[in-house]
């Protein structure tokens, strides 16, 4: 990693009322996209894959803001599908996925949208973390996806994520298990949950969140937090601890910040919702997904990941 840059700009504020991005967000986007461009021709970038995900495949105007883009800033960013954001969340993060469980649930709680896609591990052969990352051959294990339209944006704009009470968090949960249950009815993985041999690995804000506050972080280090593993108790404390705290105590955690601090519980009700359908013991946290599952789509392209002598190898 020579470079990095992440700023919050929550491009789909508003979105759920008025299906459209607001001039405002469109505005705090660019103004972090030109920071984006800048560093791209610092570094001198060849080759780069640029996306975006719900805010702009479902509102009115986004085709209309990637043009602006384009014309101002002059990158050229794809809109990407509901699926192919679910395969590369798993391509980012399939060296985390336990070698020894069946199965796997991995979910990524978006600001708009969250995907969950069910790996069947059993269907794994030779070097399969490697292969998932190769040219998205994700296919071979996954069983199930699907996008749910609720992230933590929206869902903190319907339910008012600054002022959460018990009685409004249980609300916020109820609802994404009714996006949830028809997914679960389908495809039956509490059946395979309930027999062990399967962990959930989340790569999001809330999860990476939840761990650096379970973890006491005086701010957040990434390399305490990605791959660290999570029981459900341990999640649900810091739950609660949330719900018991004013927003300005939430704003106070150095793993939250002002940014985050009126998202967070909106995260956490998400969280809960899924642990309550598929009741887990473990969760692994993932500081990794969709961008390096992009950034592993590159290196394939570029023939980082080569067969020599009958032996898949690592390009240097």
């Amino acid at each position: 990693m020579i470079d990095a840059f992440s700023r919050i700009v929550r491009l789909g504020e508003g979105l759920t009322a008025t299906g459209m991005l607001s001039e405002q967000a469109m505005s705090r986007a660019i103004e972090a996209l030109r920071i984006c461009g800048s560093k791209i021709n610092r570094q001198r970038v060849s080759s780069a894959k640029l996306v975006a995900t719900e805010a702009c495949r479902i509102a009115s105007n986004g085709p209309q803001f990637i043009s602006r883009v384009r014309d101002d800033l002059g990158l050229d960013i794809e809109i990407l599908s509901r699926e192919d954001e679910a395969k590369l969340a798993v391509c980012g993060c399939a060296s985390l996925i336990d070698v020894d469980c069946d199965h796997a649930m991995v979910f990524d709680i978006g600001g708009g949208s969250s995907e969950l896609i069910w790996l069947d591990l059993r269907r794994r052969h030779g070097h399969w973390r490697r292969s998932l990352a190769d040219r998205m051959d994700a296919h071979t294990c996954i069983s199930a996806w699907t996008s749910l339209p609720i992230g933590v944006v929206s869902m903190a704009e319907k339910f008012d994520g600054r002022n959460v009470t018990e009685e409004s968090f249980e609300a916020m949960v109820a609802h994404v298990m009714q996006m949830i249950e028809p997914f679960e009815a389908k495809h039956r993985m509490a059946d395979q949950i309930a027999k062990g041999r399967v962990h959930l690995l989340g790569t999001s804000g809330t999860v990476t969140t939840v761990a650096g506050i379970l973890l006491g972080l005086p701010r957040y280090d990434r390399n305490r937090v990605d791959g660290c593993w999570l029981s459900t108790p341990d999640v649900r404390a810091v739950t609660s601890g949330l719900l018991h705290r004013t927003f300005e105590q939430r704003v106070a955690e150095p793993c939250i910040g002002r940014e985050r601090a009126d998202l967070v519980l909106a995260g956490c009700a998400i969280l809960e919702a899924l642990l309550r359908v598929w009741p887990a013991r473990r969760l692994r946290v993932a500081d990794r997904g969709l961008r390096e599952g992009i950034l592993a789509t590159l290196m394939a392209n570029d023939g980082h990941f080569q067969e020599r002598g009958g032996r898949r190898q690592h390009g240097n």
